[in-house]
C-alpha cells in the first residue's frame, strides 16, 4: 500500500485546493428542523473537515420548489433562515481547514406528502413545470454562493428527479439527457466561473440495484458529454462497490469511465472502509493504486464516516485499533 502520509497530501481539483483527496459523500441526516441547519449540524460537518476530509459534500439539500421533497427535517437551500444556517456550517468547515460543497436535490416522483408539507401527487412534468424547477435550482445556486460554499453538486443519481430523465424506463426518448443538462447550465450561470460544479450520477437506483442508464461506453459518453458541455467540472460516479467494472472487457469502474470519456476529474465511491479489515486488505491497496494511475482523482467516504469522523486521520497514523466497523445503527449517530 502507498505510504500512509500520501493519504492526506494536498491536491487541487477543478481549481479547488483540498487538504486531502478524501471526500465526505452526501448522506441524509434529517437533523435540520423546518429545513434549517442547526449549530449541531455545523459541528457535525466540522468534525469531518478537521480530521482529514478535504472536501465535505453536504447531505442532499432540497431546492425551493414545493415538489422537491417531503421530510421537514431535511435541509433546504433557500433565502432566509436556511441560508443563515448554512452560512454557519460553511464557516465552521472553513475554520477547520476544509472545503464544502452543497448538493442540490429534488426527489422527483419519490416525494411523499408527509411531515406537514402539502400533498403532492407525482405527475409527468409539462409546460411551465420545467421553467419553475429550473428557477428553483438557479435560486438555490445563488443561495449557495451567498452562504459561502466552495462548490455546488447536482444530484442526478439514484432514481431521483434528474436521474428519472436519464433512465430509459421512465423517460424512453433519445433526448433524455436534455433537461438534466439544462439544470446544470442554469446553475453554472448563477455561480462564479471559478466555483466547481460537480454532477453526481449512477447506474443503479435506490430501489433497483440492477438498473443501468447506459449499456455501453458510447451511451454513457453521450450523457456525460452533455453534462460537460453544460458546465460540469467534476463527475461524482456513485456505485455500490468501487472495485466492480462497469462494462465488459475493461476493469475500469464508473469513475474511471467518466474520466476517460470526458477528460473531467472524477470522484469514486462505493463501500470504502466499511470494516477495519478493509485498510489492511488488498482493497485499500487497490483503491489507492487505481487513483495513482489516474483512474479517478478523489475518493468519497460514506457510511464509514458516520461512526468514524476521524477515519482519514486514524488510517494515516496507522491507528487502526481505534476504527469502528460500520454497523447499521451508525446511521442514527450524529457525532
Amino acid at each position: 500500500m502507498p505510504a500512509a502520509t500520501t493519504l492526506v497530501e494536498p491536491v487541487t481539483v477543478a481549481g479547488l485546493p483540498l487538504s486531502s483527496p478524501f471526500v465526505m459523500a452526501p448522506m441524509t441526516r434529517e437533523r435540520s428542523p423546518h429545513g434549517v441547519p442547526t449549530p449541531e449540524v455545523a459541528a457535525y460537518y466540522r468534525r469531518r473537515a478537521e480530521n482529514g476530509v478535504g472536501l465535505v459534500i453536504t447531505e442532499g439539500v432540497l431546492i425551493g420548489h414545493r415538489s422537491a421533497g417531503h421530510q421537514s427535517a431535511v435541509p433546504r437551500l433557500t433565502p432566509g433562515a436556511a441560508e443563515a444556517g448554512w452560512r454557519r456550517v460553511t464557516g465552521e468547515v472553513h475554520d477547520a481547514g476544509g472545503r464544502i460543497a452543497a448538493q442540490l436535490w429534488h426527489l422527483g416522483s419519490r416525494r411523499e406528502p408527509i411531515d406537514g408539507y402539502p400533498a403532492w401527487t407525482p405527475r409527468t412534468m409539462s409546460g411551465g413545470d420545467f421553467d419553475a424547477v429550473l428557477r428553483a435550482y438557479a435560486e438555490s445556486a445563488r443561495v449557495a454562493v451567498r452562504a459561502g460554499f466552495d462548490a455546488v453538486e447536482v444530484h442526478a443519481a439514484h432514481g431521483y428527479l434528474l436521474d428519472e430523465f436519464l433512465w430509459h424506463v421512465s423517460n424512453p426518448t433519445r433526448a433524455r439527457r436534455l433537461f438534466p443538462a439544462e439544470v446544470i447550465r442554469a446553475i453554472r450561470a448563477e455561480i462564479p466561473s471559478c466555483m466547481p460544479l460537480i454532477v453526481r450520477f449512477s447506474q443503479f437506483k435506490e430501489r433497483d440495484h440492477d438498473a443501468r442508464i447506459a449499456e455501453t461506453p458510447g451511451e454513457l459518453g453521450m450523457i456525460l458529454e452533455a453534462f460537460r458541455e453544460a458546465g460540469a467540472d467534476v463527475l461524482h460516479a456513485s456505485q455500490r462497490r468501487f472495485w466492480e467494472p462497469t462494462f465488459a472487457g475493461s476493469d475500469l469502474n464508473l469513475a474511471g469511465w467518466a474520466r476517460r470519456l470526458t477528460g473531467l476529474p472524477s470522484i469514486t465511491v462505493g463501500s470504502v472502509g466499511l470494516t477495519r479489515d478493509f485498510v489492511s486488505s488488498g482493497r485499500m491497496r487497490e483503491l489507492l493504486e487505481r487513483r495513482q494511475r489516474g483512474e479517478y482523482d478523489l475518493i468519497a467516504l460514506g457510511r464509514v464516516l458516520l461512526g468514524n469522523p476521524a477515519w482519514v486521520r486514524l488510517v494515516a497514523a496507522g491507528r487502526l485499533d481505534e476504527i469502528r466497523d460500520y454497523h447499521k445503527s451508525d446511521e442514527q449517530r450524529f457525532s
